[in-house]
């Protein structure tokens, strides 16, 4: 019965993003890739809105903007890596300089 519990387990972060730019085509195909690691199923939520993190299409519906928050969950603590890799995309701006 403890099993079947801990698989149910969900995992998440609030991040807003810090790039000028937001999350456009490139930061959106970051996501995806590290995504493409997790064992279990990624999402990305804010208020209005929650999609699949492996999908580069649905991760720009977002319509994430600069200073917008985001929450990142994770559904099983075997990906906490992946939580915690896509949290260090975030703070790092995706790259970006702007």
């Amino acid at each position: 019965m403890m099993e079947k519990l801990e698989k149910n387990i969900t995992l998440s972060r609030k991040i807003t993003i810090k790039n000028l730019l937001g999350i456009h085509a490139r930061p959106a195909a970051k996501i995806a890739e590290v995504v493409k690691k997790a064992k279990q199923d990624v999402w990305l939520s804010t208020l209005h809105n929650k999609v699949d993190a492996g999908s580069i299409i649905d991760i720009l519906t977002l319509g994430g903007s600069m200073g917008t928050e985001i929450l990142i969950n994770v559904e099983t603590p075997e990906d906490i890596n992946i939580l915690t890799e896509l949290c260090d995309l975030f703070e790092s701006k995706f790259g970006e300089e702007i």
